[in-house]
């Protein structure tokens, strides 16, 4: 793994069920060199939108957080507005999924996808 003495950690957590799931999932990808990373970007609705997708690189200012093997980075851009959230994975006849359970969302929008 790429971390340094220098690299920081985040405050997002990865529940359990959610870290099961991103395991499986690199499974069948077949590759062990992927992270998760969870970024927040401008758009949507409310104003930001979660970004959750696998990852190679390590960027600069990457702070990162290791769950039971699966390593979850967020970039410096992203780190305030994600702190102290928690990412989890819903599997029901409603919805199945990845969830992201965030302290800082002032309001959010009906389809849950993006936030203020």
């Amino acid at each position: 793994m790429a971390d340094t003495p220098t690299t920081k950690e985040h405050g997002v957590e990865l529940t359990d069920v959610a870290a099961e799931k991103v395991r499986s999932l690199l499974e069948q990808e077949g590759r062990d060199d992927l992270r998760l990373r969870v970024a927040v970007q401008p758009g949507g609705c409310s104003g930001l939108i979660y970004q959750l997708y696998f990852d190679e690189r390590f960027l600069d200012g990457d702070a990162a957080r290791d769950f039971g093997g699966v390593e979850v980075i967020v970039d410096k851009m992203s780190r305030p507005y994600l702190e102290g959230a928690v990412i989890d994975f819903a599997d029901s006849i409603e919805k199945q999924g990845f969830t992201i359970d965030n302290p800082n969302a002032q309001s959010s929008c009906a389809c849950g996808d993006s936030f203020h």
